[in-house]
């Protein structure tokens, strides 16, 4: 169970404050709720939702440790590429939904180098791999950046850094 002022990472809204835990009554059935606002979120968006609900990903943010471990991973290879489109996004996007990060920084990965790989060919890259790849920078990206005392943009140009060194060719705006 999360407490008051935990940061938590919600797959629906991204990394979020639990601002209360309080009861509420629908349908005459009382539960536990977490309050959660969404850190970037300017507008206040307020979401309740049961403690006992074990249909959605609520993952408490990752440590320093665990954050190094996952941005080290951009060293290696992500995943194979999946070369129809459908099942390609229907599989990262069953990855994505896991809320294991490990995995979800593998997805991006190969989403990067692919990214480039078809840009350099001056192709475009496929809609439905650059909303993945947006959701993950979105979220994985940012809780990195919480995690490890630093900007988003610092994260990304860490991952461009190591996706250079690591490719024989330059890696060129890749996010």
């Amino acid at each position: 169970m999360f407490k008051i002022g935990d940061l938590i990472v919600y797959s629906g809204h991204g990394i979020c404050r639990v601002d209360d835990i309080s009861d509420k009554t629908y349908a005459g059935i009382t539960k536990a709720y977490y309050v959660l606002h969404p850190i970037e979120n300017n507008q206040k968006l307020t979401i309740s939702i049961p403690v006992d609900n074990d249909k959605i990903v609520i993952v408490k943010l990752m440590d320093q440790e665990e954050a190094e471990t996952i941005l080290e991973s951009f060293n290696s290879a992500g995943i194979n590429w999946i070369e129809k489109p459908q099942l390609r996004s229907q599989v990262f996007n069953n990855i994505v939904h896991t809320g294991n990060r490990m995995d979800i920084a593998k997805v991006a990965n190969t989403l990067l180098r692919k990214k480039h790989e078809i840009e350099m060919a001056s192709r475009k890259f496929y809609q439905q791999d650059s909303r993945i790849l947006t959701t993950i920078q979105n979220i994985l990206f940012k809780e990195l950046a919480i995690s490890l005392n630093t900007s988003p943009d610092a994260i990304i140009e860490k991952i461009k850094s190591m996706l250079r060194s690591n490719d024989k060719t330059a890696v060129q705006d890749i996010c």
